[in-house]
């Protein structure tokens, strides 16, 4: 597989947050790994907003003086492509969206994050989505939301392998070793609290604009 080309960085307006504002635990259970991180509050941002951001990530929105995909204004530095395969069951990215997304965590294409997924729940609760393989989660990613005074308190999950017997035998070893081999997992783990830090700075005057511009 031949890899991307990695874009251009985007102009960083706002500092990423770094590793240790988020409380990070990895666990090893029956075959899997389960990466915990609860972030730093998402200061004015509420779960409507991630819920809206989470079925409206393709697009484009103003940012450093022209229009850029969201996607790319997410993470400015290690974000490439956000494909929208097929849409859900409601023609949205909602349950049963397929996307391909591929990013490159501290903009090191050896840590490239290419994957399929399949969007199973996007809501005010939360975003969740995943890779299967013969009815096996190689990887599952759940991001809960919660609001509390001044913003939201966001919880990322991520379970690579699943305990079936097909995950047991064979897949899950594949998770961990292609998927999200050691150093790659750990490469993903700083780049997400970046990515879900950068949400607070640009997505309450996103939200906003899209209740004046927006269907």
């Amino acid at each position: 597989m031949t890899a991307p080309d990695l874009p251009a960085p985007r102009p960083v307006l706002w500092p990423l947050r770094p590793l240790d504002s988020a409380a990070v635990r990895t666990a090893a259970r029956d075959g899997r790994t389960v990466v915990t991180i609860r972030h730093a509050l998402l200061s004015d941002v509420t779960p409507e907003m991630l819920s809206w951001w989470y079925c409206h990530v393709p697009g484009t929105m103003r940012y450093a003086g022209k229009q850029w995909p969201r996607y790319l204004v997410w993470h400015p530095l290690d974000h490439i492509t956000y494909d929208v395969t097929s849409p859900g069951t409601d023609g949205t990215v909602g349950p049963g969206a397929r996307l391909h997304i591929t990013e490159a965590p501290g903009r090191n294409l050896d840590q490239l994050i290419d994957i399929k997924v399949g969007v199973e729940q996007i809501d005010s609760q939360a975003a969740i989505i995943s890779s299967r393989l013969l009815g096996t989660a190689l990887v599952r990613l759940e991001n809960e939301f919660t609001a509390t005074r001044g913003g939201t308190r966001y919880v990322t999950r991520l379970t690579i392998g699943d305990h079936t017997p097909a995950g047991r035998l064979v897949l899950n070893r594949l998770a961990h070793t292609k998927a999200f081999p050691p150093a790659k997992l750990t490469a993903w783990i700083r780049h997400h609290i970046e990515e879900v830090g950068n949400l607070e700075n640009f997505l309450p005057d996103l939200f906003r604009y899209r209740a004046d511009h927006e269907p």
